[in-house]
C-alpha cells in the first residue's frame, strides 16, 4: 500500500535526571532530503541516525528536532557555576566600560549560556542509546501516520480510475453508433448535393473517416493503464515515481482521444478524462 509523504510524530521520554523529546515532520519531496537539529550533546550520533531513516524511508524531505532537558542538581533549587559566572560579569564591566548605556543584561539568557547552570553528569553512551532508541520509535510513528495517510490516497485514487474505467466503457459502448451517425451524415451530406460519385471511392472515403475516428487502440491502453495503477498500488516499495509516470501516460491517452474527437460525446468523455487524471496526479505527487 502506498504511504504518503505527509507526516509528524513527537515522542517523549522521561527519566529520573532528564528528558528526551523528538519531533519528527515531513512533507512531499521528489528525493529523500533530511535536516536534523540535534545540539551540540547529540552531535556523535548523526550518521546513526541518518542511517535508520535511510533504512525506513526512501522520499521525503524530513525535519528531525531533539529537545533534551537535564534536571537540575539539587530539586527546586537551581544549580549555579560560580566561576563561570565570574566570567560572564567580568566581560559584561569590559563590555561595558567600552560601549556605554549598552543594553541592559538579561538574566534569563545568562541562565541560558553554556556552563552557568550545573547539571548532573550523565554517561554519554547511554544517554545516545537512550537517543537512539527513542528515534527509532518516533519514526516508526512517523511512519504510520504516513501509512494511514497513504491509505486515504489510496482510496481517492480507486474512486477516481472507477470513474475512468466507467467513461471507457462507456466510449467503448457507443463507438459503433457514433461512427454508424458520421456514416449517415456523410450519405446525407451527398444526398444533399444531389451528384453521383462511385460507391467503392464513397466506401473508401467512410472507411478512411472511420479510421480517424477509431480510438479503439487508446481505450485498451487506458484500460491497460487502469490495471497497472491498481496493481502499483499494491505494492509494497516505494511507489510515488511509477505512478507519477502512469498519470502521464493516461493523459496522453486522453490526450490522443480528444483529438481523434468527431463528435461532442467524445470530446466530453476526454475532458471528464482529464479532471480525473489531474486529480489523481496532484495526489500521486505526495506518495512516497
Amino acid at each position: 500500500m502506498p504511504r504518503s509523504m505527509t507526516g509528524f510524530a513527537r515522542l517523549e521520554s522521561k527519566q529520573t535526571d532528564h528528558t528526551l523529546t523528538w519531533e519528527v515532520r515531513s512533507v512531499n519531496h521528489r528525493y529523500l532530503e533530511i535536516h536534523l537539529r540535534l545540539g551540540d550533546d547529540f552531535r556523535e550520533i548523526e550518521p546513526q541516525l541518518r542511517e535508520i531513516i535511510r533504512s525506513k524511508l526512501q522520499r521525503g524531505k524530513l525535519e528531525v528536532t531533539i529537545n533534551f532537558q537535564p534536571e537540575q542538581a539539587a530539586e527546586g533549587k537551581i544549580g549555579l557555576n560560580s566561576d563561570r559566572l565570574a566570567q560572564l560579569a567580568d566581560a559584561f564591566t569590559r563590555i561595558d566600560a567600552q560601549v556605554p548605556n549598552c543594553a541592559a543584561v538579561n538574566l534569563l539568557e545568562v541562565l541560558r549560556w553554556p556552563g552557568v547552570q550545573i547539571t548532573q553528569e550523565l554517561d554519554r553512551d547511554t544517554l545516545h542509546e537512550q537517543a537512539l532508541a527513542l528515534f527509532s520509535r518516533a519514526l516508526d510513528q512517523l511512519i504510520e501516520h504516513r501509512t494511514r495517510e497513504g491509505n486515504e490516497l489510496a482510496n481517492f485514487i480507486e474512486q477516481r480510475l472507477t470513474s475512468i474505467g466507467e467513461q471507457v466503457a462507456l466510449l467503448r459502448e457507443r463507438m459503433p453508433e457514433i461512427l454508424q451517425a458520421q456514416r449517415n451524415k456523410l450519405n446525407g451530406k451527398i444526398a444533399a448535393l444531389q451528384v453521383e460519385l462511385d460507391p467503392e471511392r464513397l466506401e473508401q472515403e467512410v472507411v478512411l473517416m472511420a479510421q480517424k475516428a477509431d480510438v479503439d487502440e487508446e481505450l485498451d491502453r487506458l484500460d491497460t493503464h487502469i490495471a497497472e495503477v491498481r496493481r502499483t498500488l499494491k505494492q509494497k516499495n516505494s511507489l510515488g515515481r511509477r505512478l507519477d509516470f502512469l498519470m502521464q501516460e493516461l493523459n496522453r491517452e486522453a490526450n490522443t482521444l480528444s483529438s481523434k474527437s468527431v463528435v461532442s460525446e467524445t470530446t466530453q468523455a476526454a475532458v471528464e478524462l482529464k479532471v480525473l487524471i489531474e486529480q489523481m496526479r496532484e495526489q500521486v505527487q505526495n506518495i512516497e
